[in-house]
């Protein structure tokens, strides 16, 4: 049984789904674009369940669940983790965007920020590339900031789900901080400090 986002296609559900989220949900998404490998899919499934993630978007190329090849690496996750798949990444964009939720890719490009310093706003989703490609320059275009790991060796990029795995839990311990120095309705903050 697959766990879908979005059941009439259009991102007329995302606002509702969102607000709805339990406190235990990341409240952040990830976008494949034309990932090409099965198991990168899989990879990335199993990252999602683990920083409880809210959903994945599988885009484009991107294979999708039920497939060996992906239970093979996501033993299991591609039924604990809410997706949806849309054919078009561009269109995808603009329905979360529509939805008030901003899109960040995780690629090299000149405006790229450092993935450790970005301030993340939340709900977001993050958006990951074809393996040899990356992000395509149409969901460049829309997407509303860019983010991107440092490489200090001599490669110039990581596989897709490793940069995704990096980038994940990078977003939970945002949000983790987030949360520690957020108001609560009695104007006391989540660590136990009232306002300054």
């Amino acid at each position: 049984m697959t766990r879908t986002l979005e059941q009439n296609g259009d991102g007329s559900g995302l606002t509702s789904m969102v607000a709805a989220l339990p406190a235990s949900i990341l409240p952040a998404f990830a976008l494949l674009d034309n990932v090409r490998s099965a198991w990168n899919v899989g990879s990335v499934f199993r990252t999602a369940d683990a920083v409880g993630l809210a959903g994945l978007f599988l885009c484009g190329l991107t294979p999708t669940p039920p497939r060996p090849d992906i239970e093979k690496t996501a033993l299991g996750a591609s039924l604990t983790v809410p997706w949806d798949y849309w054919s078009d990444p561009v269109e995808t964009v603009v329905c979360l965007q529509e939805a008030g939720i901003p899109v960040v890719a995780l690629e090299q490009v000149p405006r790229a920020e450092p993935f450790e310093t970005f301030s993340y706003p939340f709900p977001l989703c993050c958006v990951v590339g074809h393996e040899r490609s990356g992000v395509s320059a149409a969901v460049l275009d829309r997407v509303d900031a860019a983010v991107e790991i440092p490489m200090l060796g001599h490669k110039d990029s990581l596989n897709v789900a490793v940069s995704f795995g990096v980038l994940a839990y990078a977003l939970h311990r945002a949000r983790a901080r987030s949360l520690a120095t957020e108001p609560t309705a009695t104007g006391v903050l989540c660590n136990g400090e009232g306002p300054g």
